[in-house]
C-alpha cells in the first residue's frame, strides 16, 4: 500500500466529472428564465470545465518523481468552489432561487469537501464544509431547510470520507512498518545462519580457552564473551533498526548493548525515538561503557537504566569501579583528551538534554543523561 489513498483522488475526479455534467445540463435547462446572464453563467460553466481539467490532472498525482501538492490544490479548489458561488446573486433570478432552483457551481462544489477530507483528514473535510456551507447561505442570501439538507449532507460527506482516509493512511503506515520489521527479521535470520558456524564459534572457543588460561588470556576470554553476546542480541533480539517512518526503540537499542558484564534495564514497551536521536544515544551510552571498560578494570560490572518519566527520558550508566579522582576529566581536557566531552556532554547537549555526574572512591561511577520530554520521542502505545 505504497499509496493508500490514490483510489480516493479517482473517485474524486470521477465524481468531479459527474457532477460537472450534471450541473452544466441544469444550466443550460434553466437560460431561459433562471439566470439574469445567460452568457455569464455559460461562461461559469466553462471556467468550471477547465478547472475540472487541471484538478483531475493534479488529483492523479502529476508527473512521475514529483512532488505531492494535492494537499495545496485541494485548497485551491476550495477557493476557486467559493468563488463561482460568489456570481450567483449576480447571475441567478432571486424567483429562481425561491423555487428552489440551485446556485452557480451547485452539487459540483461539493467535490472541493471530498478533496480536502482525503488530504486533510476530518479536520480538512468538516472545514471545507463548513465553507462551504456558509458561502451557499450568503449567495443564495437565505437558509431554508434545502440549505440546511445541503449542510448537513457536506458536513456528513467531510467527516466520512476525512475518517475513512484517516483510517486508510494509518493502517497503510502500520502494514508499512511490518513489512520493514519482517524484512529485518529475514535479514537477521539469513546473517544468523551464516555467522553461527563461523564468528560465534570462534569467539565462544576463545572465551573458554582463556577462561582455562587464565592471567592476560582470560581478559581476551572476557572481552570475546562480550562480543559474542552483543552478536548474539544483534542476529535474535534485533538492536531497534530504524522502522519505515525512521523512528527506533532505544529500549531495544540499549538491550543489544548487554553483556555478562554490563547489565541493561529498560522498560518491556517500546521507546520509540527519531533514528537520529536514538543513534545519538546509544552512541552517548557506549562512549561511557568504553570508560568503563578502560577505567574501572577488567573486573568491573556496569548497569545501564532506561527509564520514562512523565517530563523526560533518563537514562543511567553506572559501574563499580574506584570512581573518577577529583580533577581528573579537567586534566584529560587540558591534556587534549577531550573523549568524555565530546562523546558525551557534547552529544547530549545537541539533543538539548542534561548530562549530571556522580562518582567517589565508594559509589563508582554515573554518568545520567536526561533528554526532555517532546515531539522526538513517544511512547510506542
Amino acid at each position: 500500500m505504497e499509496h493508500p489513498l490514490e483510489p480516493f483522488w479517482r473517485g474524486i475526479i470521477a465524481y468531479r466529472l459527474l457532477t460537472l455534467v450534471t450541473v452544466a445540463g441544469v444550466t443550460v435547462y434553466g437560460l431561459g428564465s433562471g439566470y439574469t446572464s445567460p452568457v455569464g453563467a455559460l461562461g461559469v460553466i466553462a471556467v468550471m470545465g477547465v478547472w475540472t481539467a487541471v484538478t483531475s490532472w493534479g488529483y492523479l498525482g502529476g508527473l512521475p518523481g514529483t512532488p505531492d501538492r494535492r494537499g495545496r490544490l485541494a485548497a485551491a479548489d476550495l477557493a476557486v468552489c467559493v468563488a463561482v458561488m460568489a456570481t450567483t446573486p449576480w447571475l441567478v433570478h432571486p424567483a429562481y432561487l425561491d423555487a428552489g432552483g440551485p446556485g452557480m457551481g451547485s452539487i459540483w462544489t461539493s467535490g472541493a469537501v471530498l478533496a480536502c477530507a482525503v488530504a486533510g483528514g476530518i479536520r480538512g473535510g468538516v472545514a471545507a464544509a463548513v465553507v462551504v456551507s456558509v458561502t451557499l447561505g450568503l449567495t443564495k442570501r437565505r437558509f431554508g431547510l434545502l440549505e440546511l439538507g445541503d449542510t448537513e449532507l457536506l458536513v456528513l460527506a467531510g467527516l466520512t470520507v476525512g475518517f475513512a482516509s484517516h483510517v486508510l493512511d494509518r493502517t497503510a503506515a502500520r502494514l508499512r512498518r511490518l513489512t520493514a520489521e519482517q524484512a529485518a527479521d529475514d535479514e537477521r535470520e539469513r546473517l544468523t545462519r551464516a555467522v553461527h558456524d563461523g564468528v560465534l564459534q570462534v569467539l565462544a572457543h576463545v572465551k573458554r580457552r582463556g577462561s582455562e588460561l587464565g592471567g592476560g588470556a582470560a581478559e581476551l576470554g572476557l572481552l570475546a564473551g562480550e562480543q559474542e553476546t552483543a552478536l548474539r542480541a544483534l542476529l535474535t533480539g534485533g538492536t531497534g533498526t530504524a522502522d519505515a517512518c525512521g523512528r527506533r526503540d532505544l529500549a531495544a537499542v540499549l538491550r543489544g548493548l548487554g553483556s555478562e558484564r554490563v547489565t541493561v534495564s529498560a522498560p518491556g514497551h517500546p521507546v520509540e525515538l527519531d533514528a537520529g536521536v536514538a543513534t545519538e544515544v546509544e552512541a552517548a551510552v557506549r562512549a561511557a561503557l568504553a570508560n568503563v571498560a578502560v577505567h574501572a578494570g577488567p573486573a568491573a560490572r556496569a548497569w545501564v537504566l532506561l527509564e520514562e518519566l512523565p517530563d523526560a527520558l533518563e537514562i543511567s550508566v553506572r559501574d563499580d569501579g574506584p570512581g573518577i579522582p577529583d580533577g581528573r576529566l579537567a586534566q584529560a581536557e587540558a591534556e587534549g583528551r577531550l573523549g568524555v566531552a565530546r562523546s558525551l556532554r557534547g552529544r547530549v547537549e545537541q539533543l538539548a538534554g542534561t548530562l549530571t555526574l556522580d562518582t567517589g572512591p565508594e559509589l563508582g561511577t554515573e554518568w545520567v543523561i536526561r533528554l526532555p520530554k517532546e515531539d522526538t520521542w513517544t511512547r510506542s502505545g
